[in-house]
Formats: C-alpha cells, sequence, structure tokens
C-alpha cells in the first residue's frame, strides 16, 4: 500500500504534471491566508503576553507533548508565552511570496504552526477540569485517545482518518458523508460549520464514535496535533525530525482533506500544510485543472463521488467485506456507549441468561447460515425489554484448531461493537449487550448480528476460516441449556492455561506487531506473563503462529537459562538483540530494576518505583490523575514507550498481576504500595487470589494506597505503616 510510495518523488511527480500550468492563484491565496494566521497569532500572543507575562505556563491538558505541533517540527518545548515569540518569528520568518510548490506548502508549515499558537494561548486558564469546549465539541484531544486509538490507526484496522473543514452543500449531504466514512471504519475530524449541519441531523459525535467536533477557525489544528503526536507516540519519531515524521505521516497515517463550501485564505494555507505533511486536499468546488495540484489538491463536485475519490487519491484500501444491514457498522462506533434511556433491548449482564461460544465444527456445518432460535426483537412491546441470549459460532477450517477458539472468540466483541446503536461487554457467561432503540427503528434485528459476525470471521480470519455458521439463541430454555455446553468448553481451556508454567514449556513467543510505531520493541509473551497489551496471552501467541507462521508472534526456544532468579535467557537475548534494530541486549523477564522489558506504547498499566515507601506504584491508562511518582499516565507512556528499556519502569497487561512470576525478583506483590482505586477494584480478586497464594493475607489489598489516600510518597507513607505494609520490612529496591 503506501508503504512502497517514494514521498520525495510523488512531489516530483506533481510538479512536473504542473509544468506550465501552476496554480498561481492557490499560491498566492495560502501566502495571504499564512500571513494572516501568523499576524492573528502575533496579536493574541502580544495581548496574553501584556496580560499574563512572559512567565505565563502553557500547554493543552492530558499532554506530554508541550505545544505539539512546535514540538514535532522543531523540537521546542514550549512551557511559558515567552518560549513561543522566538518560535512565532522563525515561522514568520519562513513564509515568502515565492510562487513555488515548494514555498506553498512551507507557507502551510507556517500556518500550522500559528494556528497551535492561536490555541495553546487560548487555553490558559482551562484544563480537563475546567474544559475549553462545551460538549460535543472536543477542542484539544489528549494523549490517552490518542494511543487509545494508536494501534489500529497505524496497523490500518482502522482505514483512514478524514479531516472535513467548512459546509457542505446542505445538511443531508453533511450527514451522508459522515455516515459513509463511518461505514468504512474511518476516524474523522470535523471543523467549521459542518458540526452544527451534522448535529441537526442528529449525527452521532464525540470521542466515543472517533468522530471529533473539534470547533470552529484554527481548532482544525487539533486534527494536525493529533497525527503528529501519532507519528512520536508510534512512530518513535524524536522531536524536531522533520523529515522522518513527514515520511511517517505519509506512509501510516493514512489521511486526507475534504475542504467543503467557500474557500478562504486561512483555510487554503491551513490546506498547504497539509499537503507539507503528505495529506492530500479534495474540495467539493469546481475549479479548473490550473488551480489544482495533481495527486494534492483535487476538485470533485459530486457528492455521491467525493469519498470514494479521497480514497483513491489517499491510497486508502478496505478490507471490509459488505454486509447487508440496516445500520452503520465499524470501528467508529466501537466505544459507543447506549445508556439506559436510548435502549430499546437488554441482554445478559446479569439481568437474564447469556453465552457466547466460538467451537471448531467440522465440514458439515452451513458456510453462511444464520438462524435465530426464539424470539427476535420485534416481538418486545413497544417500549423494548430484556431477552436471554446465547450465541454460538461454528468455525470449520481445514487449519482450525480447538486452540484457535478462545482467539477468535475474543472477536465477537469487536464485531457486534462495530455496528452503530450496539453495545458489548464482558465475555464467555457474562456477556453483557444492549441495542438502541435508534437500531430498532432502523429495522435492526437479531439475525444482523450473525451478518455481523459472518463477515468478520471471514474477512480477518481468511487463512483459517473456510466456513462460518453462527446460531442465536434467545428461547430461555435453550440458553441455559447450552450455556452449560459453553461452560464445559470455558472449563478446559482455563484449566489448561493454568496448568501451563514458564518452566513446562519450550519456547516463548514473540510478539512484534508494535513496530510500527514501537520500533525497538520486541515483547515476548510466556505461559506466566500476558503481552503488554493485555490481548495477547501464551496460547494466543501460539495460535497466532499458527494461523499465521510469517506475523509477529514467532516462537523463541528457551535454551540455556543464564539467571534463574531475574529470568534471563540467552536464546531470548539474541532473538531481541537481532529484532529491535540491535538496540537492546539484554532483557530480564522477572525484574523491573534491571534490563526489565522494553515498552511499547498500548500497556494496559505502567510500573514504575516509589522510593520513598521502598516499593512501586501501578497506573493505569484510564487513570488521569497526578500518581507518586510526580507523573500522570499520560506524561510516564512518553517516558518509556516507544520502545524504551528504563530500569525501575516497566509497561504490563493488566493480567501479569495475577502471575506467580510478577516481578519475583523484586518480591512479587509485595512490592505494590499504590495504584489507583477504580483498578485496585477491578483487579481485586486477581490480587486477593495472588496475595493468598504468596501468603500476604486476604487483606493485604487494603493495604494498597489510592489516590484518596494521597498523591505522593510523603502522603501515602503513613498509611502504608499504619496498616504494616511488607514493602517496608523488604531489602532496599536502591
Amino acid at each position: 500500500m503506501s508503504e512502497e510510495l517514494n514521498f520525495d518523488q510523488i512531489y516530483a511527480d506533481a510538479e512536473k504534471a504542473m509544468e506550465g500550468k501552476e496554480p498561481i492563484k492557490m499560491y498566492r491565496r495560502a501566502y495571504k491566508g499564512a500571513i494572516t494566521a501568523v499576524s492573528y497569532a502575533e496579536i493574541l500572543l502580544t495581548q496574553a503576553i501584556k496580560k499574563y507575562g512572559k512567565d505565563q505556563k502553557i500547554g493543552y491538558p492530558n499532554t506530554a507533548y508541550f505545544v505539539p505541533v512546535i514540538r514535532c517540527w522543531w523540537g521546542d518545548e514550549c512551557t511559558t508565552l515567552g518560549d513561543l515569540v522566538p518560535v512565532l518569528n522563525r515561522a514568520r520568518n519562513q513564509i515568502t511570496e515565492d510562487l513555488t510548490f515548494e514555498q506553498y506548502r512551507l507557507n502551510g508549515m507556517s500556518t500550522w504552526i500559528a494556528a497551535d499558537i492561536i490555541e495553546v494561548v487560548q487555553y490558559i486558564g482551562y484544563d480537563e477540569n475546567n474544559p475549553r469546549f462545551p460538549a460535543p465539541w472536543t477542542g484539544f484531544i489528549g494523549d490517552p485517545v490518542v494511543r487509545q486509538y494508536g494501534i489500529k490507526m497505524v496497523d490500518w484496522t482502522i482505514p483512514g482518518e478524514a479531516v472535513i473543514v467548512g459546509r457542505a452543500k446542505d445538511s443531508k449531504a453533511a450527514a451522508k458523508i459522515v455516515a459513509d466514512l463511518m461505514g468504512k471504519g474511518l476516524m474523522i475530524f470535523l471543523c467549521d460549520e459542518i458540526i452544527e449541519q451534522l448535529l441537526e441531523e442528529n449525527v452521532k459525535l464525540g470521542v466515543d464514535y472517533i468522530a471529533y467536533p473539534l470547533g470552529n477557525f484554527t481548532q482544525v489544528v487539533h486534527a494536525a496535533n493529533y497525527a503528529l503526536r501519532a507519528g512520536m507516540m508510534f512512530g518513535g519519531i524524536k522531536p524536531g525530525l522533520t523529515d522522518a515524521q513527514r515520511d511517517y505521516q505519509r506512509r501510516r497515517i493514512l489521511a486526507f482533506i475534504l475542504y467543503l463550501g467557500e474557500h478562504d485564505f486561512v483555510k487554503d494555507a491551513a490546506c498547504a500544510g497539509a499537503i507539507y505533511t503528505g495529506f492530500p486536499v479534495i474540495t467539493d468546488q469546481e475549479l479548473p485543472e490550473d488551480e489544482q495540484i495533481p495527486d494534492w489538491f483535487v476538485s470533485c463536485p459530486d457528492y455521491d463521488k467525493i469519498v470514494q475519490t479521497a480514497l483513491e487519491v489517499r491510497g486508502v484500501k478496505l478490507t471490509n467485506i459488505e454486509i447487508d444491514i440496516p445500520i452503520n457498522h465499524g470501528p467508529a462506533f466501537e466505544g459507543e456507549t447506549i445508556r439506559k434511556g436510548d435502549m430499546f433491548l437488554e441482554m445478559g449482564g446479569g439481568r437474564t441468561p447469556s453465552f457466547e461460544l466460538v467451537r471448531m465444527a467440522d465440514d458439515t456445518i452451513e458456510d453462511g447460515k444464520i438462524e435465530l432460535i426464539g424470539p427476535d426483537i420485534d416481538s418486545l412491546p413497544p417500549e423494548g425489554g430484556r431477552l436471554p441470549i446465547g450465541i454460538v459460532v461454528d468455525i470449520y477450517g481445514r487449519k482450525m484448531q480447538p486452540d484457535f477458539e478462545p482467539v477468535l472468540e475474543r472477536r465477537i466483541h469487536y464485531g457486534i461493537n462495530y455496528g452503530e446503536g450496539l453495545w458489548h461487554v464482558a465475555q464467555r457467561d457474562l456477556n453483557w449487550m444492549r441495542v438502541s432503540k435508534d437500531a430498532y427503528a432502523k429495522g435492526f434485528r437479531l439475525k444482523h448480528l450473525g451478518d455481523l459476525l459472518y463477515a468478520k470471521f471471514k474477512a480477518e480470519f481468511a487463512s483459517i476460516v473456510d466456513r462460518v455458521q453462527v446460531t442465536i439463541y434467545t428461547d430461555e430454555q435453550k440458553v441455559l441449556e447450552m450455556r452449560e455446553v459453553a461452560r464445559e468448553y470455558y472449563r478446559k481451556r482455563d484449566a489448561r492455561l493454568k496448568e501451563l508454567t514458564d518452566e513446562g514449556v519450550e519456547e516463548f513467543y514473540s510478539c512484534t506487531l508494535c513496530q510500527s510505531f514501537a520500533p525497538t520493541h520486541v515483547c515476548v509473551v510466556a505461559p506466566e506473563r500476558v503481552g503488554l497489551c493485555g490481548a495477547v496471552s501464551w496460547l494466543d501467541a501460539k495460535a497466532a503462529y499458527e494461523i499465521d507462521p510469517h506475523g509477529a508472534n514467532q516462537p523463541i526456544l528457551k535454551g540455556e537459562c543464564e539467571d534463574e532468579v531475574k529470568g534471563s535467557w540467552k536464546s531470548f537475548n539474541e532473538f531481541i538483540y537481532q529484532h529491535s534494530q540491535r538496540t537492546v541486549e539484554k532483557v530480564n523477564f522477572y525484574t523491573i530494576m534491571e534490563n526489565p522489558m522494553t515498552s511499547c506504547g498500548c500497556f494496559e498499566v505502567i510500573l514504575t518505583m516509589v522510593p520513598e515507601c521502598n516499593g512501586f506504584m501501578a497506573v493505569n491508562r484510564e487513570h488521569s490523575g497526578m500518581t507518586p511518582c510526580g507523573m500522570n499516565f499520560s506524561t510516564l507512556a512518553g517516558t518509556c514507550g516507544g520502545g524504551a528499556q528504563l530500569p525501575g519502569f516497566m509497561g504490563i497487561g493488566k493480567a501479569y498481576f495475577g502471575s506467580r512470576k510478577f516481578i519475583k525478583a523484586d518480591g512479587g506483590l509485595a512490592r505494590i504500595v499504590w495504584m489507583p482505586k477504580a483498578l485496585k477494584e477491578q483487579l481485586r480478586p486477581i490480587l486477593e487470589e495472588r496475595a493468598e497464594e504468596d501468603g500476604l493475607g486476604k487483606d493485604f489489598v487494603d493495604k494498597i494506597a489510592d489516590e484518596t489516600v494521597g498523591v505522593t510518597g510523603e502522603e501515602i507513607l503513613p498509611f502504608l505503616e499504619e496498616k504494616g505494609h511488607p514493602a517496608l520490612t523488604m531489602p532496599p529496591l536502591l
């Protein structure tokens, strides 16, 4: 796909195609727009300095990247108003009236710099607890959201990003464009009057739908700084490496701009900045050939073709199987929440009996057969209600194995959540589902669940899946009967996984999927250590290798153990060294203090020291507050992510807390002195079981401090002393 494109060559091709018919008017408009943007930035910055002083602190909420466009392009750590002055001067000085394609793009870059200055100045006095914009407008989008969707952006699960600026010809046309993009699974950034048009049509917008209504005018820069942070987070691009960042943006962040409605100078200049970065622009305005740039600034007035044109120009490839259902579907709807007032149907979650099961079948199953046993949604009263739910997906494939069943079973969650108006959480016999009133009104029925799942399994697992048959049970007696069948499958799987130990297998498995954004990171998954993302167990990695022998999961024979206490193997060190771009020479599996495993960026939890308490703290991605190490999750992630190996810092998956090998060389679970209250309660059953096995007692969990006790080492130490926390009597960490 885009990996094969030569960035410099495509610019050269555009220049060659424009010979004798360069878009001089466009160049002039972008020049005027850049001057306007820089001048406006200067006015606001001067006023702010006069009001607050040069030492006034600046910054967006929830980011470790200062003023991200500036940080990315030029490397500056702007933390005060005074820091912005030389940066703005530099941006102004590179603007010239030269009527060339190269200068046009540089003028666009200066416009992006000016826009980020304009925005960050206006964020003075605002933070995550006092947002600058009311819902649904998002304004700046924090690092946790960027990280949440990072892997899906760069591995093209989310196939592309659309930035829509301006105003569509009418609100219905706007809604149609966005529905088309959502249905294709794209991430969407919205700026200007199109937001009002979409709200008029009741289009669902917001972080949960990866359709971000940024705001008006300069707020479009938040789409820019989102993309650039992704390059720094997931591409490992260091601040100030402009050419490397542009190359990454062109190859990995498949973004394009839909520039709708009348043009103005500043928007024209912002589009030039997009082209500088590697993102083409498609406008709905009719333009003569000498006001377009081949492959970069393209006119497409036909609203029925504009999305397809944008996809083709940007090189976005869609692998979704077309599904004939009455609702939109795609990753855009994965974060959708259906609240009680919006719900037509509820299933499972303890309200009704439920289960879901993927099982290997023989060749007697019928490919594409979807059967509903029991009442459908339309049997409910007009106000809706509840039904039991059982989902059985039978898979036949010549390469299918029983070990693959749980891997595929977890995809039920994604398959259902990709449907607009559908909500699914948990798994096995704890699954909980809701269907919205809107989805029901559009004609959604339970058979369509089967359509979604059939398409997902056929598209994602083509190498092992030959036939898929889906049976949906809503008859309570049948659900209860089949749930016992499913539970027997669950018991056998759990028994097998629990029996597995690091000592009991001959190989661990690598996982290099995250190298798309952390080039030097190599995750090694063991029976007693889940992957950092929490999604890949040893059995999962083994199954993934069987599914795709050339994929990200490769077996590594253990061989000679160099240090049994710290967990160091010669073979793993050699593998990691060769596959980390010869950067990481040694990894210890059972300690955080000496050569710990590298951290990518998609870890669920970060562990780090609290020296005052002789222990470790843990903070999860969902927690945005301060922690006893003096950093929040976002700052910590920026410190130890991207493939870094930092003693005293380590990313982990939540399930690792229950492992017998949990930081064993450092003292195990007894070293945990602080974690957010919500995480502690979520993991309580796992922590209590591990604490009892380790001889710490079931009450150990209540000896762990949280934010209600304090957020510094000094604040939590008296609590730990009062509770008799074992970390205080253990050998010193340092």
